[in-house]
């Protein structure tokens, strides 16, 4: 989790019980974590619309199959070369 053991997250929370207090701490929690939820949420609505929008573009169909049928290609050659 970002690198922080432990005795950092006691310091930290520390900190904050003492700056905010015990009465704003699950407050700012909940808050932090609807937050979190709310802007994971966008994010994934916008690479949904991403894909919808790859999918619906002329020529992607197309261009993708291609693509996996150059993939198999190169898939068999490694097998035949070695």
């Amino acid at each position: 989790m970002f690198g922080l053991g432990t005795p950092e997250l006691v310091v930290i929370f520390a900190i904050a019980f003492i700056f905010f207090g015990g009465k704003k701490l699950p407050e700012i929690g909940s808050g932090l974590g609807k937050a979190i939820g709310s802007f994971k949420r966008g994010l994934d609505d916008v690479e949904d619309a991403g894909l919808d929008i790859k999918k619906n573009l002329p020529g992607v169909r197309e261009v993708t199959s291609v693509k996996e049928k150059v993939d198999k290609a190169r898939n068999i050659s490694k097998v035949l070369s070695d």
